[in-house]
């Protein structure tokens, strides 16, 4: 079972997964994100322009299949929900649901803002992880 950490309180989801995505790639790790359209057209946008000194490698995967040296050498996937996403170490999801592939990396972070929306539908992702019998971290933050 992977680990799942719920990182809370966030005041932008966006911003907060564009510094983790940092720290997992300047540690190599391949790491999957999943999220609604809006939320990774945000997120996509943003990886390109928020460290101007720096690009963090990424690309966008569909329900087409890629090349195999494509999908190899990129380390950051954004993958809409019900798109099966390529192999990586960790998993970052930025949507309200829980992602139906989580069983299939080591790590699972849960990314949840401070809204009373977001908050509730974490909290439904946190029953759930606990009901599966899966170990979950809280990690808050504030926003």
């Amino acid at each position: 079972m992977p680990e799942v950490a719920f990182h809370t309180g966030l005041g932008d989801k966006v911003g907060y997964a564009c510094r983790l995505l940092r720290k997992a790639w300047r540690q190599r790790l391949r790491v999957v994100v999943t999220g609604e359209r809006q939320a990774l057209e945000r997120l996509d946008a943003a990886l390109w322009v928020f460290e101007p000194q720096e690009f963090v490698p990424h690309a966008r995967r569909g329900a087409a299949p890629l090349p195999a040296h494509l999908e190899a050498r990129t380390p950051i996937w954004l993958v809409e929900p019900g798109v099966v996403p390529p192999a990586g170490e960790v998993l970052v999801n930025l949507g309200p649901d829980a992602c139906a592939d989580a069983q299939r990396f080591a790590r699972v972070v849960e990314l949840v803002e401070a809204s009373d929306d977001d908050r509730a539908a974490g909290r439904r992702r946190w029953n759930a992880y606990k009901t599966a019998g899966w170990s979950v971290a809280h990690h808050p933050q504030e926003a």
